[in-house]
């Protein structure tokens, strides 16, 4: 009877080692992320995010930038941030909602576009997210470290 009670008990012990490190793996954010999409062409070079920089270092110098936590980038379908998004909880990919690949029509023949219709292409997102936290992190820190330009972000396309 206690042989079968050990073994009962390193089988549930094995299983729930399985189980954590499931969870672990499921919750884990990559560190660096291409931002790119399989249906998108792109002109400029793919955009690699440092995700742990962002998340962890720039928001400590700059805590006022990063009160919405997570919610700071990652936003609802009405554009309010998801302040209680964790690390590691599942969150839609940027396309599911721009769904329009590359930059809105520009120039003098261009449609004009409402705000809201120009964010539904997916580089327009990024660039009025991305850049303009950027433009705000150099502002508040006195510094030109995070990148407004094309070329620092994209790197040249080989």
């Amino acid at each position: 009877m206690k042989t079968r009670s050990v073994l009962i008990a390193m089988v549930i012990g094995i299983a729930l080692v399985f189980f954590a490190a499931g969870i672990y793996a499921a919750t884990k954010v990559e560190d660096v992320i291409k931002i790119q999409d399989k249906k998108c062409e792109y002109t400029k070079g793919i955009v690699e995010f440092t995700h742990k920089k962002h998340s962890e270092e720039y928001a400590k110098k700059s805590t006022d930038l990063f009160k919405d936590n997570c919610g700071t980038c990652h936003h609802d379908d009405k554009g309010k941030p998801l302040a209680s998004l964790a690390a590691g909880q599942e969150v839609k990919r940027c396309i599911e909602c721009h769904d329009k690949c590359g930059e809105a029509p520009k120039g003098k023949d261009a449609p004009k576009l409402t705000d809201k219709e120009k964010l539904a292409y997916v580089a327009e997102a990024f660039h009025a997210n991305c850049r303009d936290c950027h433009k705000d992190f150099n502002k508040a820190n006195n510094t030109k470290d995070a990148p407004t330009t094309c070329t620092k972000c994209h790197p040249k396309s080989e």
